[in-house]
């Protein structure tokens, strides 16, 4: 008989083995590429800004260091806080009218199913399609030019996003629990208050995300031609007197105080709230 020997095999040296990439070491090294390579795009951008404006006339482009320090001295201004102010309050009116509107539709199309084509497939889709200026030039002509006008159009736009994200969110609660409710004989109201509400906080909050965002820019526009305060009411004013430094001022405080916001508060917030409920 022929006689093999078997050969067994062995594992490859430490050296070798460390040769190779570090799965657990590949996405830390990848986030921090990625924020080396933001901090350089945002700075080669900075010096072409200031590299166009030097050779520019100041009513075209400004330089981003005239834009800070116009956007410090309007920080202190008493006219541009109160237009500031008028254009949170109308971002927070024209919110929580959506939600709320939203809220009501997609509580019908979960407890009337009937109603569903009706808002799913009528409503929702002529709402996301019809355009904000087509809103703004109606409020203007139904309502004037008051902070009204602004609420609506604003509010009006968001309500296909609410009620897209609300109706997804009560499609996804947890129907054991909400069976349970209805077995203990809740009566809808009482169910919609004990029971579906607490479980949509979640999806709440990520809604009110997504209209912060997309409200600031309607609202802009909407207080640009249909407003009479605000800081759309304010950059319409500086156009108006070809002052493109103070356009670009409340911009950019516009964008880093909506950036701001979101990063610090919001999304903080929103991963709590999915850490308790995760534990709920």
């Amino acid at each position: 008989m022929r006689s093999f020997n078997r050969v067994t095999a062995l594992p490859p040296p430490a050296d070798l083995m460390a040769i190779g990439p570090n799965p657990d070491a590949a996405p830390g090294r990848s986030v921090r590429s990625g924020i080396w390579l933001t901090h350089i795009l945002s700075l080669l951008f900075l010096l072409i800004w200031g590299a166009a404006a030097s050779v520019l006339p100041d009513y075209l482009l400004p330089g981003p260091i005239s834009v800070l320090r116009l956007a410090a001295s309007l920080l202190t201004s008493p006219l541009f806080l109160w237009d500031a102010f008028c254009s949170v309050w109308h971002i927070a009116a024209s919110i929580a009218l959506a939600l709320v509107v939203g809220m009501a539709l997609a509580l019908t199309v979960h407890f009337v199913p009937a109603t569903r084509i009706a808002i799913n497939g009528r409503l929702n889709p002529f709402l996301s399609s019809f355009s904000t200026i087509g809103w703004i030039f109606l409020s203007v002509i139904w309502f004037g030019l008051n902070d009204f006008s602004v609420i609506f159009v604003v509010a009006v736009t968001l309500l296909p996003f609410a009620l897209s994200n609300l109706r997804t969110g009560l499609e996804q609660l947890d129907k054991e629990t909400v069976e349970m409710a209805r077995s203990f004989g809740h009566r809808k109201t009482r169910l919609v208050g004990l029971v579906i509400m607490p479980l949509m906080v979640p999806y709440i909050f990520a809604t009110l995300r997504i209209c912060l965002g997309v409200a600031w820019k309607v609202m802009l526009t909407a207080e640009l031609f249909g407003g009479t305060s605000g800081l759309g009411h304010l950059i319409s004013r500086a156009r108006a007197e070809f002052d493109t430094p103070a356009i670009f001022s409340v911009i950019l405080i516009i964008v880093v105080f909506v950036y701001a916001s979101d990063k610090f508060v919001l999304e903080p917030m929103q991963m709590r709230l999915r850490r308790n409920y995760a534990l709920a």
